[in-house]
């Protein structure tokens, strides 16, 4: 069993005990929380596609950008407050934690509200210019305004339970995701085929279940036995703490907005090359890729609280295992994807749809983009490096390459050239380019840190906390 502090409640041993250890304990619940997490967006997809047809898939992948976007907002609060928790435990500054808890509520629910209310005033231009058309519109619009309704609930739900996960509590929180996947599992098909509700029916479920997920995230921090809880007078906006952890965070919220800017320019793309068809195509190509890509986020929600409390602790050396172990279990997710997508991509899917020309555009463009994914969770893996130890900067420069400095350009030039395939081709050669850029970048961090023993200032690795 894992030792605690005098507090009872926050893990001491992630600075002695064997990484290995740490990171199963750490890594399988997020990965199993992760995996859940995207088989939660995927359940939507395969009742959507079965019980309301691929024009209904289409649609459904028209929100995606603004879905995306949602997540960058949630991200900037969560990821960040999570990373800085990590930290300041590694510190012991327990009472700095708490405070940051109280943070993660305040600021999710001013951005909740104010993305909520400009996203549902302009709602037509805004899925119109994301790729919708007059087929696709009533589909996308019908879903996307449940979601927004719900969507301080999402925000807070997941900022949450990060906090948990980051707090020492990884297999709660783990069971807390499973709970909502589960749960909207059961609604979908109630909604869809029994009441009969449509695409609205999957909407609602999937705000239901989150309803009911935050109700449980929230009792477990009310709960003053814990060292962090809710207490009068942390549930208000702190400024530093704000900055700082908007600050860690802000990384990830470019990366998921960028993810927002390229989908709404592949589904523009792919509209003017394949038609409404080509977007739900996208749509399921980028459910079955994502479920792997949690794998390695995953990974990466493990690996989070061990890199940063010890390096809070400066104990750079365990910083540096803790990293390579999970560039390895990274690799192996990818290795599989790219079995998956690009030798088996019909049965793959196949489970989304039966539509025959849907399933032979999905199949073909799902063999293209991954045909390089047995590199990207390596990246992966680099970026969420640098995030951990609070070098905001060189978190920011890899977050935004693959997307920005490489995709977007790809996608103008090869389509004028290869048509709709070149939209397909832009992924993995996007890839190979950003990997040659972290593997750059990580080469020269590991030659600072081969200059640090354990216990040394950190200050010779440059921008960090």
């Amino acid at each position: 069993k894992i030792r605690m502090d005098a507090n009872k409640s926050i893990p001491t041993e992630l600075g002695t005990e064997k990484i290995s250890k740490l990171l199963k304990q750490y890594a399988l619940p997020a990965i199993i929380a992760q995996t859940a997490s995207s088989l939660y967006n995927m359940v939507d997809s395969i009742f959507i596609g079965h019980g309301v047809g691929p024009l209904a898939i289409s649609g459904l992948a028209v929100t995606f950008p603004l879905m995306n976007l949602s997540t960058a907002f949630g991200t900037l609060v969560g990821v960040g407050a999570s990373s800085l928790m990590s930290i300041l435990l590694g510190q012991r500054n327990y009472n700095a934690a708490n405070k940051v808890l109280g943070n993660v509520v305040t600021l999710n629910i001013i951005l909740g509200i104010v993305f909520m209310i400009v996203a549902l005033t302009f709602i037509d231009p805004i899925l119109y210019f994301f790729g919708a058309s007059e087929n696709t519109l009533p589909y996308a619009k019908d879903y996307i305004k449940i979601i927004l309704y719900g969507n301080i609930v999402t925000h807070l739900y997941f900022g949450l339970n990060a906090q948990m996960r980051s707090s020492g509590f990884p297999k709660k929180a783990m069971a807390l995701t499973i709970f909502t996947v589960a749960l909207n599992t059961v609604l979908d098909p109630l909604f869809i085929f029994v009441f009969d509700m449509g695409i609205k029916g999957a909407a609602w479920a999937t705000v239901i279940a989150q309803i009911a997920a935050l109700v449980i995230v929230m009792n477990h921090f009310n709960d003053r036995n814990k060292a962090l809880h809710f207490e009068k007078g942390i549930i208000r906006l702190d400024w530093r703490i704000a900055k700082e952890s908007l600050g860690i965070g802000f990384g990830p919220f470019l990366m998921n907005a960028a993810a927002c800017l390229v989908t709404l320019f592949i589904n523009q793309q792919l509209r003017k090359y394949s038609g409404d068809l080509g977007i739900g195509a996208f749509g399921i190509c980028n459910r079955i890729s994502f479920m792997f890509i949690m794998i390695c986020l995953g990974l990466n929600q493990g690996m989070q609280p061990i890199a940063g409390y010890n390096f809070g602790a400066r104990k750079y050396s365990r910083v540096k295992e803790v990293f390579w172990r999970t560039v390895g279990l990274a690799s192996i997710a990818t290795c599989i994807c790219f079995i998956i997508c690009v030798i088996f991509p019909v049965p793959a899917v196949s489970v989304f749809t039966h539509d025959p020309e849907l399933v032979e555009m999905s199949a073909k463009g799902l063999r293209t983009m991954n045909s390089a994914v047995l590199i990207i969770g390596a990246h992966i893996v680099s970026t969420n490096l640098f995030q951990c130890l609070g070098m905001v900067r060189k978190s920011i420069i890899l977050s935004l390459s693959r997307q920005i400095l490489f995709l977007l350009p790809l996608l103008y030039i090869l389509p004028l050239n290869f048509g709709e395939i070149g939209v397909w081709m832009s992924s993995p050669l996007s890839d190979v380019l950003s990997c040659i850029l972290a593997f750059t970048m990580l080469g020269s961090l590991f030659k600072k840190f081969s200059k640090l023993k354990d216990g040394d200032d950190p200050g010779i690795l440059g921008s960090q906390l």
